[in-house]
């Protein structure tokens, strides 16, 4: 273990698995304390944390639904409970669905923007009530496509716009509390999530890859070395940029 991020304490969302599992186990292994924050899947939130208190880390789970205000209080509360501070917000948990023009109904609408949106909005809320006067640091994971925008997801896509815009926005309201807010823009990355969408082999990963510069598609590891960076005093003169990792896909 690091001493990188000794005695800080972070709450992860959606980090049962997939990128989020690994951002969690990667500030745990720089010395963070952290919350691993599930929504549906127990099992996989437990799971995590066992690997990070296996590997001398520490760790609790704690379920809430981030589309939810009453779940993120709880989930706030619940981390003070645990580890008594907050130092570090990653707003991890999201969905996507993608669907052509004629398919958006407001259920699909809603469904992203109030966890994707809202709820990341809630939760940097909350978030800022807790930092401390030494301020305090929100990552945003946001996805290639705020910019690329592909066919079929404008929903998607806008919500990713969306967390950029918030990001710029809430860096020079925050700054002056010395809280620092960037975001993480994924390229396609292979995680549980990917292979439930059919994605691995698809027509879309074969164009991709054949676009990508480095030739292969992202591993949840490949962002959580950048969540470390933006969560340390190593970027501690940024705030409001987003970084594209995406194996120099744009």
């Amino acid at each position: 273990m690091s001493e990188k991020l000794k005695g800080q304490v972070a709450i992860v969302t959606g980090a049962s698995k997939g990128i989020g599992a690994a951002i969690a186990k990667q500030l745990a292994a720089a010395g963070a304390s952290v919350v691993v924050n599930y929504a549906s899947s127990k099992e996989g939130a437990d799971k995590v944390v066992a690997e990070i208190t296996a590997k001398g880390g520490k760790a609790v789970a704690a379920g809430a639904n981030l589309a939810k205000k009453a779940d993120i209080d709880r989930l706030f509360a619940e981390t003070k409970k645990a580890f008594g501070r907050l130092d570090i917000l990653v707003n991890n948990a999201g969905i996507y669905d993608f669907a052509p023009l004629e398919n958006v109904t407001e259920e699909h609408f809603h469904k992203q923007f109030d966890l994707n949106v809202l709820g990341l909005l809630l939760a940097s809320q909350a978030a800022a009530k807790e930092f401390g006067s030494e301020g305090g640091n929100i990552i945003n994971i946001s996805s290639v496509v705020s910019t690329l925008a592909p066919p079929n997801g404008s929903v998607y896509s806008a919500t990713k716009a969306a967390v950029d815009a918030i990001t710029k926005s809430l860096a020079k309201e925050l700054g002056p509390r010395r809280i620092r807010v960037n975001a993480i823009n994924p390229g396609m990355v292979q995680t549980e999530g990917w292979n439930a969408a059919g994605i691995n082999g698809s027509e879309m990963h074969k164009s991709i890859l054949a676009t990508t510069p480095l030739g292969r598609i992202g591993v949840p590891d490949d962002i959580a070395g950048a969540a470390v960076f933006l969560a340390s005093k190593d970027s501690s003169w940024l705030t409001g940029e987003t970084i594209l990792i995406a194996g120099g896909y744009r």
